[in-house]
């Protein structure tokens, strides 16, 4: 709920300008680079369960903090630390996740789980909005609330790990460090490009279908809904038709249909055109983020998968950071159009990047 509305409540609770509320959510992705690397390779370690746990704990009292610190130096701190803590869940969950499902069904798996995320999205800023009409403290509480509630469910309800946690021995060969390995390594590298793309849903692409569209914002919710709606209602029955397939081969057309979503946008100018071009970013998106993370799960073992789920969500942190400084920079500099234009012919790279590490592993 917080960070939904962490720029609202900065410039109307705290009087900061729009570009200081800005730099203050540019130290929480900072803070949030380190969270999802260091989760990862904690997860190695302790396990994933406990990674979770101590996860939503400490951020219940850091959310709950937050909103009783006034000073700017307080802040700032207290963002970038709770970032650190917060964004650590993140690639524990993804471990934990590829731990209980079996490899066959680990992409069905993580498409439940972004379903599950999207009910979050739809249900969460709607209360937390309604909280902070009455009072911005109560959303801070909420927020800390839920995720201690959260940690005493995964504490009671999680069954016991399912494998020791790694330790290494005389004989056995270290694992394969993520770092040496040069198809995941590109493939993070197109991922981190699809990335960029995505977060400009976040900056250009409303202030694009305001300006140019000329669509009031109740309208351009909508289309953030049906973006939403589409995950809920088509992306479980979609992976699971897909899953039996080449992974690489259908990451590669979702990418493609990922970049061409935003690359049409330049062509139209009306509500119904605007719907369209979700509806083919959101299919892409679909296609690419549960099955790609489903072929990291199984492309890792046991004892590193933590430390390959940190790398894949260090790299959203990444494009989460730049991707609005990149897109707005691009669109002030250049002009809206430029950005879709380059957005497409980039994501042809991309896609034909895909192409290649399917051929290097066939």
């Amino acid at each position: 709920m917080v960070l939904f509305f962490i720029t609202l409540y900065l410039t109307s609770q705290m009087d900061y300008s729009v570009s200081q509320a800005g730099q203050m959510l540019g130290i929480y992705g900072a803070g949030s680079l380190g969270g999802s690397y260091f989760g990862g390779w904690l997860s190695d370690r302790i396990g994933a369960k406990n990674v979770q746990i101590l996860s939503l704990v400490i951020s219940a009292f850091g959310f709950i903090l937050l909103g009783h610190i006034h000073s700017t130096i307080g802040l700032a701190v207290t963002l970038f630390l709770l970032a650190m803590v917060n964004e650590a869940f993140r690639p524990a969950n993804a471990s934990a996740l590829a731990e209980f499902c079996p490899p066959q069904l680990r992409a069905r798996g993580f498409a439940l789980n972004r379903l599950a995320v999207n009910l979050g999205i739809a249900i969460g800023p709607a209360v937390g909005g309604l909280l902070a009409t009455i009072n911005y403290t109560l959303l801070f509480w909420a927020d800390g609330l839920t995720c201690l509630f959260a940690a005493i469910l995964l504490w009671y309800l999680l069954p016991p790990t399912k494998m020791p946690i790694w330790q290494p021995t005389e004989n056995e060969p270290p694992a394969l460090s993520p770092w040496h390995d040069r198809s995941f390594l590109l493939l993070l590298i197109l991922l981190l490009y699809l990335g960029l793309v995505f977060f400009q849903i976040f900056n250009t692409w409303p202030i694009y279908l305001r300006d140019i569209y000329l669509l009031p914002e109740d309208r351009i919710g909508v289309l953030m809904a049906f973006n939403a709606l589409l995950i809920v209602l088509v992306e479980m029955p979609l992976v699971h038709r897909m899953e039996r397939l080449e992974p690489i081969r259908i990451i590669a057309l979702g990418s493609f249909l990922l970049v061409g979503g935003f690359a049409l946008m330049p062509f139209g100018n009306t509500f119904v055109f605007a719907l369209f071009t979700v509806l083919i970013w959101t299919v892409g998106e679909m296609l690419v983020f549960p099955l790609v993370i489903g072929f990291i799960a199984n492309r890792a073992e046991d004892r590193n998968r933590g430390r390959y789920m940190g790398m894949y969500t260090f790299n959203f942190s990444i494009a989460f950071v730049f991707g609005p400084l990149l897109g707005t920079m691009i669109y002030d500099t250049f002009g809206p159009d430029i950005l879709w234009y380059g957005i497409g012919g980039i994501g042809i790279l991309v896609v034909f990047g895909f192409r290649l590490i399917h051929r290097k592993m066939g």
